[in-house]
């Protein structure tokens, strides 16, 4: 998901400084943001189709959040309904996938720098963890603005923030072990083995949702596992590392992939661009390959469990999904190289630099207690006028979020003529 709030503490005024003319240069300026495109020293349009691409999750998210919760009376039974729901199956694969392959391009860029595997582990971990306590934190904020109705168990929820820091988290382990293990083989031996822990995953979830449950286990870890919660059984709603991590093994065997020359000192910068558009074109067409494979699997008689649930636990699924995300994937670089996306500003792009900041704010004016309209009372026309009213509202977040320098604020001199205006009374 994307780039984090700064926190600063305004600084207290002690003595009165000296009186100067007010300086504009305190107040904030534009400034560019660093964003994937930055990891490296190549030119930012050949990633900026990651940014486009995450942007394109915040939308679709945006979408299936604002009618789910607006929609009321007929407008709930309308196709219109259901397709906005299907829609809404592809934002957090896309998160997950997208985390998977900027995971990637970090571990290489690391690899490059001659950082070992143990410092290459704890770098990783680290941001992982920090992903997985802002969604903890997001957990806290949501209970505390709903204090009086929302039950205590809603704390330990498990929801798209916390699956992604725990991906992030077994993503820099996997890497860990296998650059200790396959040393000099990088990229190829990394992309082998995500590509078997997403397989694995994929296979275990079934028997995990049924005959091999972790009943064992407290119900606030099991539900890291098959996603119980608190309610006894898997919850369609919950987003457990089964099956929900094999997107972002998925991601990142996709980035190593992608990225496993994409750093080295190759003089000839347009042979790496075209590298790059060449794999992507052949991911889509073995995504393109996986679509019609899992269609097929689906709708045959073969199955290789008792119980069988498409879109919860079943392989299939998981195979149509990643096939989706790797043709996603070549669409949004062909329209970032040679559509209309990279030239001038792009909203997507945008809001792909700061998705967890909107991410965060969106849920509490679409489902919480400060909703932009009345839940489940509005008619299609009504929740689509507010859809692009929350649309509009977290495209100026994110640009104040990346277009101000709050760093080169001078607050001390802002709170300095702010006391001298109280303190001015009319005569």
């Amino acid at each position: 998901m994307g780039a984090r709030t700064d926190a600063r503490h305004i600084a207290e005024v002690g003595q009165a400084p000296s009186p100067v003319a007010f300086d504009p240069s305190s107040w904030p300026r534009p400034c560019s943001h660093v964003t994937l495109s930055s990891v490296t020293s190549a030119p930012t349009s050949r990633l900026a189709w990651i940014d486009w691409m995450r942007g394109l999750a915040c939308v679709l998210m945006f979408q299936t959040h604002c009618y789910d919760a607006w929609l009321g009376g007929s407008a709930r039974n309308t196709g219109f309904l259901q397709d906005s729901q299907l829609l809404g199956t592809l934002p957090a694969p896309l998160f997950l996938f997208l985390a998977g392959v900027s995971f990637a391009l970090i571990i290489n860029k690391l690899i490059s720098k001659k950082l070992g595997p143990f410092d290459i582990t704890r770098t990783m971990a680290r941001h992982g963890a920090e992903i997985l306590a802002f969604g903890l934190l997001f957990r806290l904020q949501e209970f505390l603005i709903a204090w009086g109705w929302a039950p205590w168990t809603d704390l330990l929820r498990v929801d798209i923030l916390n699956i992604i820091g725990l991906s992030m988290i077994l993503m820099a382990l996997t890497c860990g072990i296998t650059l200790a293990i396959f040393q000099g083989r990088g990229s190829v031996a990394l992309a082998a083995v995500a590509i078997a822990v997403a397989s694995l995953i994929a296979l275990l979830t079934p028997p995990l949702y049924t005959t091999w449950r972790p009943t064992w286990l407290p119900w606030p870890i099991e539900s890291y596992i098959d996603g119980c919660h608190n309610l006894g059984s898997p919850q369609s709603w919950i987003f457990p590392l089964f099956p929900w991590g094999a997107f972002a093994f998925a991601g990142l065997a996709t980035g190593f992939i992608l990225f496993g020359n994409f750093l080295s000192n190759d003089p000839i910068q347009g042979q790496v661009r075209d590298r790059t558009g060449k794999k992507l074109s052949l991911s889509a067409a073995i995504g393109a390959a996986a679509i019609v494979a899992a269609y097929q699997l689906d709708h045959s008689s073969f199955h290789l469990y008792s119980t069988y649930d498409y879109w919860h636990t079943s392989p299939n699924f998981l195979m149509m999904r990643i096939g989706l995300l790797l043709v996603i994937a070549f669409l949004s670089y062909a329209w970032c190289r040679w559509g209309l996306a990279t030239r001038g500003f792009s909203p997507l792009i945008q809001l792909g630099q700061t998705s967890l900041l909107v991410y965060w704010v969106h849920i509490e004016f679409v489902y919480g207690r400060f909703s932009i309209l009345p839940k489940r009372a509005q008619s299609i026309p009504a929740a689509s006028r507010g859809l692009v009213e929350i649309f509009l509202f977290m495209l100026l977040i994110s640009l104040v979020r990346t277009r101000i320098d709050w760093k080169r604020i001078d607050w001390k001199k802002i709170m300095y003529w702010k006391k001298i205006g109280r303190s001015v009374q009319p005569a």
